[in-house]
């Protein structure tokens, strides 16, 4: 193994092979600063911590960034995990490095209510960073790709969440940067955690026909390089196996065997010009035949991440089919390293040459006001990782919007003035509706007028793109606020009921002011406001309003139960019940045990128990709505006790989780073919139509604790159009 030495020498070479005129010393000095600022901090393997940073530096060496992109690399993680403040960096390596840095660096001196949210506050944090200077991104993206190179030393619940952050944000963030390269490393190392099973099934039956591919990736090379000398097209030819999870997605998303996917192969063609380009094409459909609708042209129509190729899909003389790209080796670089290819060592970048290229990353911070940080990754998730369509304005200019997009959506790209003027709208000079979803090759105009009264709330359950959501509400913030209370005030009290939390208990003097702490809001009318014009969400209001009341009302009900199980007998939490059905009852031996069906706890959820009459103890979830209301009330008060997990309890705990998505076709399939791929024990599936279009599903399942049940969430809330997964009971 190398020593730590060893590392950062190769590290220093690397970076001196496109940089010659790097500032070695200053790079030196980087090292040997987070070196020691790390000091004896070891990695999960037991390695120096400073290799970590170290890798990721060589990382970003790969994609020739800048020395400041380098040294950043090597001290992105001094201010999260050691002393290190950001004014030391400041006056060690400059602003520059300093501010990158402290981009890449967690919010871990905040505190919050949960995991999820801190994820996402984190999350916002770095893509306003990114926004800021892309660099911050890009070490992001190396950090996570060598951490996801070594997931191997971790716990598999561990292994499992990383994996799963790294397919919903880090790969589509790659992606959306043209960072092909890593995009196809992360999406892989991912997919090995997240189903190894199915991962292993891939790797094997791909090396039991690693000869036969071989033999006829060989062949078809030679014909194509063959076919260019004969004609003097200066080229290379390079032929590939698909990578792991592009085979992954196709078997479970056409439901086949690997045996049934016969276009494993892909080509590339890398020549010296764009005439070059369309000449191989020319030469490819003479040798091979192609297949009719798979021609596609990123050179003439560019994707928004700067990807530029031509794609076509042939079929050999074997009968194979298999898919050639054709680029120049610019685009080459640029479809490897993405917007890295475009960040020049000795300039950065041209950031007037470039601004359409960051057009999207600014929106970030438009997006971002007025919405708490659960949906704003979840917008942005929809708007900035899900599929694209291309279409035309009469003119002829393409615009690119998320798959599912709108007439709403293509206005409000145009312009905010547009969509706030909006009346109507032609796709292919035919009127249609605000609802219609476009698609790619369609040519839309806006119907405009000065008259318009303005966007309605209802559009903001049409609009697909984050963007088109965030202008309507900032129009509905500044013109409606009246309404917007009415309306806001309506849903929340709706919120409340089907909470079954009492108004009183929120307008209680001693409990509002946490209330509207926790909401960041100064009266319940500002609340109310922000429900109405979209800034929040009811349920999420709600769950906020219910954590503070869990919050002020347990040290009452814990006092009326010790004084009351000590008024019966003093000597009785002296000792440890024993477990029945998994639960251990405080000072109770043997007790008849039942789980509530209003929230359905498993292990990991704080749990209480409630004394019934003659049916022994029921156990529920502390945030359980029952729970809640009956603390308030002094007759029931006194029958709350302690209960606790025992550390080997039952095998699987019955839950249930609510499901609410955007009604479509094939919904269903879509539910049960994703708890198939986690082998989710599902004991009931019922899905329903509710109004506006939206479908409900309700799902019963066994679970092993609440990792388990977590996981399924996410899994879950990845399928297309779905709103919200929640558990049920809550």
């Amino acid at each position: 193994m190398a020593t730590v030495m060893e590392e950062y020498e190769r590290l220093e070479k690397k970076v001196l092979e496109y940089n010659p005129s790097v500032n070695v010393q200053r790079l030196r000095a980087a090292f040997e600063y987070a070196e020691k600022a790390h000091g004896m901090q070891k990695r999960k393997d037991g390695s120096p911590y400073i290799t970590h940073p170290i890798a990721a530096a060589e990382i970003i060496a790969e994609m020739g960034l800048d020395e400041d992109a380098i040294i950043a690399a090597i001290l992105h993680d001094v201010m999260e995990d050691t002393p290190v403040i950001y004014e030391d960096l400041v006056k060690k390596f400059g602003p520059s490095v300093a501010t990158i840095v402290d981009g890449v660096t967690k919010l871990t001196r905040v505190v919050y209510t949960t995991k999820e949210e801190e994820q996402m506050e984190n999350l916002r944090k770095m893509l306003m960073a990114m926004a800021k200077d892309i660099r911050v991104i890009l070490i992001k993206i190396a950090d996570r790709l060598h951490n996801m190179r070594t997931l191997e030393y971790h716990t598999e619940v561990k292994q499992r969440e990383k994996a799963l952050e790294t397919m919903e944000i880090y790969a589509p963030i790659a992606h959306r940067l043209g960072m092909q390269k890593i995009k196809w490393e992360l999406e892989d190392l991912s997919i090995l955690y997240l189903d190894p099973i199915g991962y292993k099934e891939i790797t094997d039956a791909l090396e039991d026909r690693r000869e036969m591919l071989n033999s006829f990736m060989e062949s078809i090379r030679k014909r194509i390089e063959e076919r260019l000398k004969e004609y003097g097209i200066q080229g290379k030819v390079y032929g590939r196996i698909k990578h792991i999870y592009s085979i992954y997605r196709k078997m479970y998303s056409q439901n086949k065997e690997l045996s049934e996917v016969f276009d494993l192969c892909a080509f590339r063609v890398i020549v010296e010009t764009i005439n070059d380009c369309y000449n191989v094409l020319g030469h490819i459909h003479d040798l091979f035949k192609p297949v009719l609708g798979r021609f596609k042209d990123y050179i003439g129509t560019p994707k928004p991440n700067m990807y530029q190729s031509l794609h076509t899909t042939v079929i050999g003389s074997e009968g194979i089919p298999f898919e050639v790209q054709i680029r120049t080796w610019e685009m080459h670089r640029t479809a490897e390293y993405g917007i890295a290819a475009h960040w020049k060592y000795k300039e950065g970048i041209d950031k007037h040459r470039d601004e359409e290229k960051f057009a999207w990353i600014r929106s970030l911070l438009e997006a971002q006001q007025d919405t708490d940080a659960t949906e704003f990754v979840h917008d942005l998730k929809i708007d900035m990782f899900s599929d694209e369509v291309f279409v035309f304005t009469p003119k002829g200019d393409v615009i690119n919007l998320p798959a599912g997009a709108t007439p709403i959506d293509f206005a409000y790209k145009i312009h905010s003035a547009v969509g706030n003027r909006m009346t109507g709208a032609k796709v292919n000079g035919r009127i249609a509706t605000f609802d219609t979803v476009l698609e790619n090759g369609d040519i839309v105009e806006i119907i405009t007028s000065n008259s318009a009264k303005g966007p309605s709330r209802d559009w903001l359950n049409i609009a697909v793109s984050n963007e088109a959501k965030s202008k309507i509400k900032q129009w509905l913030k500044k013109e409606k606020r009246e309404e917007n209370i009415i309306h806001g005030k309506a849903a929340f009290e709706a919120e409340l009921r089907r909470m079954n939390i009492p108004m009183s208990a929120v307008e209680n003097e001693e409990v509002l002011p946490n209330i509207l702490k926790k909401l960041a809001v100064n009266t319940m009318d500002d609340l109310y406001a922000s429900i109405g014009f979209g800034g929040m969400t009811a349920t999420r209001a709600v769950n906020r309003v219910r954590d503070e009341l869990i919050k002020a009302a347990k040290p009452s009900p814990d006092k009326t139960i010790l004084e009351r199980i000590n008024s019966q007998n003093p000597d009785l939490l002296q000792r440890q019940g024993k477990a029945t059905n998994g639960i251990i009852v405080e000072g109770v031996d043997n007790c008849l045990i039942k789980f509530s069906r209003c929230c359905t706890p498993v292990p990991g959820d704080a749990i209480i128990g409630f004394i019934t009459k003659g049916h022994g103890v029921s156990v529920h979830r502390q945030d359980c709505p029952n729970y809640l209301n009956s603390i308030m009330r002094p007759e029931e008060a006194g029958r709350w006790i302690r209960v606790s997990w025992a550390i080997t309890g039952k095998d699987n705990y019955e839950t249930a989780m609510i499901l609410t998505a955007n009604d479509r076709d094939h919904l269903v399939i879509d539910i049960a073919t994703t708890l198939a791929a986690i082998n989710a024990k599902v004991r009931a599936l019922s899905v329903r139509e509710i109004e506006g279009g939206k479908a409900l599903a309700q799902i019963s399942m066994e679970v092993a604790g609440r990792d388990e049940l977590k996981y399924a969430m996410k899994k879950l809330s990845a399928i297309p159009g779905v709103l919200d997964v929640r558990r049920g009971g809550s």
